[in-house]
């Protein structure tokens, strides 16, 4: 049996890198630790992943009498935003029914592409709702603007700009747009999502001013991107902040979404819900709605409509 003596000293943080069993936690006075947790790890969030990037953290420090792991997480803190997406418990041993990606983040960065992959606003729009039901600020990333930098690319991206969304216009390879996004990350506790291929980690080394993420490009045969984050990782910004890099998503989990609740999540749809002439209205058959009425007569965008359909018939 191993001898374990642990120490008294208690500590908090922030989980910065999970590298299967083993994460890394840095404390409010920079120190960082390589943890893992035990039978007796206790979680505020029960029925997901354990532990997950940002997830705030009691520790204990132990001795093992080897240097593989320097603590143990005693308990993991309640979570007040989370990305996720589902698992199929048949086919993970820890048997959980929700992967947590990135926790406690106050900004969702969509990363998409003008081009290779295409742009996908229905994409878009599932990001969208999941930001609008966890209350977080979204800013939108339309990268590789040196592929496609055509008047359709922006005009797709008009209903956003008119909704209030930012929507910035990047290029990784020729470093445009770079300015304004340091600007939106600064101070901010940012997660960067969206398929793979888009861009992501190329745009992340951009903002650092050297490699911190391994980049990889579009599969040429399927049109789809390359796994190159197998594991969320949180870097700290040279200018303040935190950027968190999530693994390409390709099926965004809207995992608490409901038929019911899916109209509030479209912004555009507040304004125009008072006209219809059923309170629970789903804005789909239903006689004398006033979303249907506002896209006949353009005050609603149709494709953000469709969308709503899309992702409304996809909801159990």
């Amino acid at each position: 049996m191993e001898s374990t003596r642990e120490s008294e000293r208690l500590s908090g943080g922030i989980v910065t890198a999970v590298r299967g069993a083993s994460y890394t936690v840095v404390t409010g006075d920079g120190t960082e630790f390589r943890c893992r947790t035990f039978p007796g790890t206790k979680t505020d969030n029960e029925g997901t992943s354990l532990v997950a990037v940002g997830d705030r953290v009691e520790l204990r420090e132990t001795e093992t009498g080897t240097e593989l792991f320097e603590a143990i997480i005693t308990l993991v803190e309640c979570r007040t935003s989370a990305l996720t997406r589902k698992r199929d418990v048949r086919r993970n041993r820890s048997k959980e029914k929700i992967q947590v990606i990135a926790a406690n983040i106050d900004q969702l960065v969509v990363v998409v592409s003008a081009f290779d992959p295409p742009l996908s606003t229905r994409l878009v729009d599932r990001y969208l709702v999941f930001a609008e039901s966890e209350k977080l600020d979204t800013v939108i990333v339309v990268n590789k603007m040196d592929l496609d930098d055509s008047e359709e690319t922006r005009e797709l991206m008009e209903p956003y700009h008119a909704l209030g969304y930012p929507v910035i216009y990047t290029s990784a390879e020729e470093k445009s747009g770079m300015a304004q996004l340091k600007e939106a990350l600064a101070g901010r506790i940012s997660a960067f999502s969206g398929h793979s291929g888009v861009g992501k980690s190329t745009l992340i080394n951009q903002l650092f001013g050297h490699e911190r993420l391994r980049t990889g490009e579009t599969n040429w045969k399927t049109g789809k991107g390359l796994h190159t984050t197998s594991n969320s990782v949180m870097l700290l910004l040279p200018g303040g902040g935190f950027i968190i890099d999530t693994p390409g998503i390709r099926e965004f989990n809207l995992s608490d979404i409901t038929r019911e609740n899916l109209r509030f999540y479209f912004r555009e749809f507040l304004t125009y819900m008072p006209d219809c002439s059923f309170s629970s209205c789903s804005h789909t058959v239903e006689p004398q709605c006033g979303i249907v009425a506002a896209v006949e007569s353009g005050l609603i965008d149709p494709a953000r409509y469709e969308s709503y359909l899309a992702i409304y018939e996809s909801l159990d």
